[in-house]
């Protein structure tokens, strides 16, 4: 995942992938997703701005020590769906 300049939808696609695979975890994908989504300079088209406030957000708890709202199968879901989307 970049930390320079905006990502694309494919290191967006990526991040979604790394965390469907278990190789990023959710909150630190959310960290990611994050940095680009406060900022309020940067222009986005349709498809990365939904998936990217997908991403900002995806940590998400009911409480503490509960698990995340959106579990293993949504995340798969929302990457398909982004998958499909691109594909046109």
């Amino acid at each position: 995942m970049s930390g320079g300049d905006q990502p694309d939808l494919d290191e967006i696609e990526a991040c979604f992938a790394a965390v469907v695979e278990g190789r990023v975890s959710c909150d630190a994908a959310d960290r990611w997703a994050a940095r680009w989504a406060v900022d309020d300079t940067l222009d986005w088209d349709e498809l990365s701005w939904w998936a990217l406030q997908l991403l900002h957000g995806i940590d998400l708890r009911p409480g503490p020590e509960e698990p995340y709202l959106n579990g293993d199968e949504q995340v798969r879901v929302w990457l398909e769906e982004l998958r499909r989307r691109r594909a046109g």
